[in-house]
């Protein structure tokens, strides 16, 4: 892997502006055994790009990003980059970290940083010994100098509060900062991992599935932070909402080759079938023409006084570079068993706890399910989730309290823990028709062929499968078996985008009652008419809506109380004023004075400018919200050059809001301090 960029990898196309590169694949192949996973590969990202990476599960995706990455040689071919760029690579799993504290683990993105300040204080250790009017004493000086303008560039002050608010957004306690990263669960190291690269900031940050391992607050945090990311981000993902919201351009990748798209994702699934329209017209064409000039030959080849005409057109048939058209994968459409009938009631708690130890989960939990109900459950992990899931299915009882199912109710629960029961020995096919009943409308081949198990993936044995690939037999499983109530937890974290469509439909004509454990807000909203959260040490809340109608509401509320909880900068210099020592008559008048002056002629100017900064970041963020829903529009998204304006306006809006927001930090430390000193 070489370290420099080639002058010209792409053609220009008319219309499109493309940014100078950070990043260049040239010529890729990778193979594994026979099998070619892509060849001649040839594509740039440019400066501050987002790119997605689309395609079905097994097209290359994560094996081209692991390349870019430095984890996999490809066969043949270079990824150039310019020499002092980093490449950030966040992988879907596979990290575990211990022996080292919480905080120590992501303070280390900063090394360079760390690295600096040790040699700055090392060389003022010397100046001590050496001659202030020698040159050695100069050029010491000159060189620590020097340091400290690359440290003023990293802002060392600024390196533990921005940690901390890492960690915080991602989902960490002020608790876990000093706990051993082993004590942590696999999605947890993962978040811990993220939490590196993003303070990091690396040129190029890639993220494959990113959001597999978060819940609904980790994750819109994760999202805001990302769209004010000052690098180029390349990300693999089944959540069509934030590629959507993110994603300006798309690199497409079936059979091994690779095709470019602008952009977002819906964008470019309407511009695939277009082209695939097309292609297929293209190809009509191509085949009567040859069947046109065939016949010619044919009818022509034994009459000598059209050999040359013949020959003439059996060359000009050589030449023609066929039209190829992939068999394209069935469009299947899976449609569950008829579930058996119900009563009005289906499940029921009342004044439910559920304690283990000295946790507790929850208590004095009272719901009540009915018939046809379809309830989306959020909320942080650990928050109680899946323990409420096992507990309204009768598979874990209550600590104290009452549960109840319909009298006919048939619950079938999927739970990612469900994929380590199954029997290693059985091929996946036998592991599903195991399950099956007589006369299901469709075959167990055609429903594992909806959940990318096709041609001989069925006869694996589950032993051999991937974790992702276990989870999804599970899932078939489930999905196979006749219910009336429906319990998913996390269904869709191993489904591709066809195959979420494929369930998603699935679910919306499901007649009977569903309660789905999910944050993939594309995926639910068609799905879903009430919204569950749970939240630690809180009673859980229903909400009448949809996700997005969660979401709008949740943010209105903390925005409501953050408004009525936040105090007056003037409240904090009443309070200190109250705690000053008693002075006599003539002293506290002379102090009032010198404290009216100082207040009139720095305090007050400093508030105001406050204000103004609090105003502006108001305006601001109303900009940015105005300028995102702009950008979703399909008009929009579907206009390559409204789309690169829409997203520079965006991104100037990020960059104001930045410096705004450390403007006001920078404003509220001076007013605080002053406060202080004149309470003092």
């Amino acid at each position: 892997m070489t370290n420099s960029i080639t002058p010209k990898l792409l053609p220009k196309r008319a219309g499109l502006d493309y940014p100078s590169p950070v990043l260049a694949v040239k010529n890729l192949r990778v193979e594994f055994g026979p099998r070619v996973i892509f060849k001649d590969l040839t594509f740039s990202i440019g400066d501050k790009e987002r790119v997605a990476f689309a395609g079905h599960n097994g097209a290359g995706k994560s094996t081209l990003m692991k390349c870019i990455g430095g984890v996999l040689l490809p066969n043949a071919g270079e990824i150039n980059k310019p020499k002092h760029h980093r490449i950030g690579y966040l992988p879907q799993e596979g990290i575990h970290i211990t022996g080292i504290s919480l905080y120590d683990e992501v303070e280390s993105a900063f090394a360079e940083t760390k690295a600096i300040q040790e040699e700055v204080a090392r060389l003022e250790k010397d100046l001590p010994n050496l001659d202030p009017r020698s040159a050695p004493y100069s050029d010491l000086l000159n060189k620590i100098g020097e340091l400290e303008i690359q440290l003023d560039g990293h802002d060392p002050t600024r390196m533990r509060p921005r940690i901390q608010a890492i960690l915080s957004g991602l989902g960490f306690k002020q608790s876990d900062l000093e706990r051993d990263c082993g004590e942590f669960s696999g999605g947890w190291q993962m978040r811990i991992a993220m939490a590196k690269l993003f303070l990091s900031e690396p040129e190029v940050l890639l993220l494959d599935e990113p959001t597999n391992h978060l819940d609904i607050g980790a994750q819109r945090f994760m999202e805001n932070y990302l769209h004010s990311y000052k690098g180029a981000i390349v990300l693999i993902s089944h959540d069509r909402s934030m590629m959507d919201g993110l994603t300006t351009r798309t690199i497409a990748f079936h059979h091994g080759r690779a095709e470019e798209f602008t952009g977002n994702y819906s964008s470019y699934e309407t511009q695939l079938k277009e082209r695939q329209d097309n292609l297929r017209k293209q190809k009509v064409n191509q085949d009567r023409e040859i069947a046109k000039t065939e016949q010619f030959i044919n009818r022509f080849r034994a009459q000598a006084n059209k050999a040359s005409q013949v020959q003439s057109r059996i060359k000009h048939l050589a030449k023609i570079e066929r039209i190829e058209i992939d068999a394209e994968d069935a469009v299947m459409s899976f449609r569950f068993p008829d579930p058996p009938a119900s009563t009005h009631l289906v499940a029921k708690l009342e004044k439910s706890a559920q304690q283990y130890g000295e946790l507790i989960v929850f208590r004095d939990l009272d719901l009540e399910v009915t018939r046809g109900e379809k309830i989306a459950i959020v909320g942080p992990n650990g928050a109680g989730k899946s323990t409420f899931c096992r507990m309204i299915t009768g598979e874990e009882q209550p600590s104290s309290g009452h549960h109840e199912l319909g009298p006919k109710s048939k619950p079938s629960f999927f739970n990612q823990n469900h994929a380590d029961e199954l029997a290693p020995d059985l091929t996946v096919l036998e592991t599903v028709e195991q399950i099956q009943t007589r006369g299901s409308k469709m075959s167990a081949r055609d429903v594992l062929g909806c959940f990318l198990f096709k041609g001989d993936d069925v006869f694996k044995k589950v032993g051999v499968l991937s974790g992702g690939e276990r989870s999804r037999v599970a899932l078939v499983r489930m999905l196979v078996r006749p219910a009336n109530f429906l319990i998913l937890d996390e269904p869709t974290n191993h489904l591709d985008m066809q195959s979420q469509d494929i369930l998603q439909k699935a679910l919306i004509d499901y007649p009977g009652t569903l309660l789905i454990v999910s944050h993939n807000r594309n995926f639910l909203d068609p799905i879903v008419q009430k919204t569950m959260e749970f939240r630690p040490n809180e009673d859980p809340r229903m909400f009448a809506g949809n996700l997005t109608y969660y979401l709008e509401k949740t943010e209105e509320d903390e925005k409501e109380v953050k408004e009525r909880t936040s105090p007056a900068p003037s409240q904090f210099a009443k309070q200190a004023a109250a705690k000053g020592p008693q002075l006599s008559s003539k002293e506290r008048r002379k102090k009032e004075a010198a404290i009216r002056e100082k207040r009139n002629k720095v305090l007050k100017p400093l508030q105001n400018e406050f204000e103004s900064v609090e105003k502006q970041i108001a305006d601001l963020e109303g900009a940015q919200a105005t300028i995102s829903a702009h950008l979703e529009k399909p008009e929009i998204s579907g206009d390559a050059e409204e789309l690169r304006k829409a997203t520079n306006a965006y991104e100037q809006a990020s960059k104001k809001l930045e410096m705004a927001y450390s403007k006001w930090e920078t404003l509220s430390d001076q007013i605080e301090k002053l406060q202080a000193e004149l309470a003092n």
